[in-house]
C-alpha cells in the first residue's frame, strides 16, 4: 500500500502494511527517517509513535503502547484506544436516554464497570491516504456500531479517524455520523500514554495543564452530582498544574476542567523532562483532560502517564446538564480534534 492515494516517492512519507501477529497494522515512515508510527486497525489504535531524538539522530519511543497482539486483544490498560461513543466509565453500567432505559451490561451481576467505548476493538479499514513530503494522512473507517452490535447502545454511527503525522507531530479527528433514525447519545476521546523518561519512571517529568477546575468524584471516580462536581484549584493546590510542577510521587486519575485556550482553540497540556529540556505538547480543541499515572496498571507501572483529551467527563451518559450536548441527531456529524507535538530542546 506504498503511497496509496499519495504517489509516494523518495522524497515523501511512506505507507505500509504489516502485522502484529494476526492483527493488520499500518506503518507511516518519514523521508528522512526522523519520525515513525505503528497502527493498529483493531480500533484504529496507536501503537507506536517514535521520533529523532538528540545529536545521535536516533528514533525514541514517547509513547507506551500494546507491544504485542496479546496486548492488543486483551486491551489491558487501554493503551492510546480512541474512545467513543463515551469516554471513562458509565456507572453501573446503565444509562437513560430519550425516554428509554439502557443497559450497556444486561445479566451482568457483580463487577457492572464499563468503560472507553466500543470504538478502540472495532474493526477499522483505510478508505483514503495521501503523502507529502511534509506529512502522511491516513483514513480509517468503521461502521460497526450498529443497533443490536453492542448491548444497551441501540444506536447507528459511521466513526471516521483521521491521523495526519509529520515529522514532530501527531494529529487525530474523530468524526461521527449518526446514520440512524434516533438521537444518539455520544462522545469521544483518547486515551494515549506518554513517556520522555524512559527507562526511569515519570516522578521526575515536569507537567502543566492550563486547566482551572478539577471534578470532583466519589470512590468509584464517579463525579459527584451537578455543580457539587466542580472544584476550583484553588483549593486543591495539590493537584493544580497550571506552573509547571514536577509529578514527584502523586497519584493521580483525575478529569480537569476549564481548560484555557490558546491562539486558534487549541489548549495545550505539556510533559516535559527536566534531565533532557524536551517536551510533549499534548493538544485539543474543547472537552477535557484526564490525567493518570499509571499506578495500577498490569505491566510497568509509572513508567507513562496518561493524558487523555475527552470531550466530556466520566459518566457523562448519566448526567442530565451534558444531554444537549452528547445528543447527535441523525444525518448529523460531531468532531473531535487533538493531538500530541514533540518539541526537542533548544540546547
Amino acid at each position: 500500500m506504498t503511497g496509496r492515494g499519495g504517489g509516494a516517492t523518495a522524497d515523501t512519507f511512506r505507507i505500509a502494511e504489516g502485522r502484529l501477529g494476526d492483527e493488520p497494522t499500518v506503518t507511516v515512515s518519514a523521508p528522512d527517517g526522523s519520525a515513525r508510527a505503528v497502527l493498529a486497525l483493531r480500533g484504529a489504535t496507536l501503537l507506536s509513535w517514535q521520533v529523532e531524538r538528540g545529536a545521535a539522530g536516533q528514533l525514541t519511543e514517547l509513547t507506551d503502547g500494546y507491544r504485542d497482539e496479546a496486548e492488543l486483544r486483551s486491551q489491558d490498560g487501554v493503551r492510546a484506544g480512541l474512545l467513543a461513543p463515551f469516554p471513562n466509565r458509565v456507572a453501573d453500567g446503565r444509562y437513560h436516554h430519550d425516554g428509554r432505559d439502557h443497559d450497556l451490561l444486561p445479566g451482568r451481576l457483580g463487577d457492572r464497570t464499563i468503560y472507553h467505548g466500543f470504538a478502540r476493538e472495532a474493526p477499522f479499514r483505510i478508505v483514503d491516504a495521501t503523502t507529502t513530503a511534509d506529512s502522511a494522512r491516513l483514513l480509517l473507517r468503521s461502521t460497526s456500531i450498529r443497533p443490536g452490535q453492542y448491548p444497551g447502545y441501540p444506536f447507528a454511527l459511521d466513526l471516521d479517524v483521521e491521523y495526519t503525522i509529520g515529522h514532530r507531530e501527531l494529529g487525530i479527528e474523530i468524526r461521527a455520523t449518526n446514520v440512524g433514525e434516533t438521537t444518539a447519545p455520544y462522545a469521544s476521546g483518547w486515551h494515549p500514554y506518554f513517556t520522555l523518561s524512559r527507562p526511569r519512571p515519570i516522578d521526575d517529568l515536569v507537567l502543566q495543564i492550563p486547566a482551572h477546575t478539577l471534578i470532583r468524584t466519589d470512590a468509584s471516580l464517579i463525579p459527584l452530582l451537578g455543580k457539587e462536581a466542580l472544584l476550583s484549584l484553588d483549593h486543591r493546590p495539590d493537584m493544580d498544574f497550571r506552573t509547571p510542577r514536577r509529578l514527584g510521587d502523586a497519584v493521580i486519575d483525575a478529569c480537569f476542567a476549564d481548560l484555557a485556550p490558546g491562539p486558534g482553540g487549541r489548549t495545550e497540556t505539556v510533559l516535559s523532562d527536566p534531565a533532557t529540556g524536551d517536551e510533549l505538547r499534548v493538544w485539543q480543541h474543547g472537552g477535557y483532560l484526564h490525567v493518570f499515572t499509571g499506578d495500577t496498571l498490569a505491566r510497568d507501572r509509572r513508567a507513562s502517564i496518561a493524558l487523555e483529551p475527552v470531550e466530556v467527563p466520566t459518566d457523562a451518559f448519566n448526567r442530565p446538564e451534558l444531554a444537549t450536548a452528547l445528543s447527535l441527531e441523525p444525518g448529523r456529524r460531531r468532531e473531535f480534534r487533538f493531538g500530541v507535538a514533540y518539541v526537542p530542546s533548544l540546547h
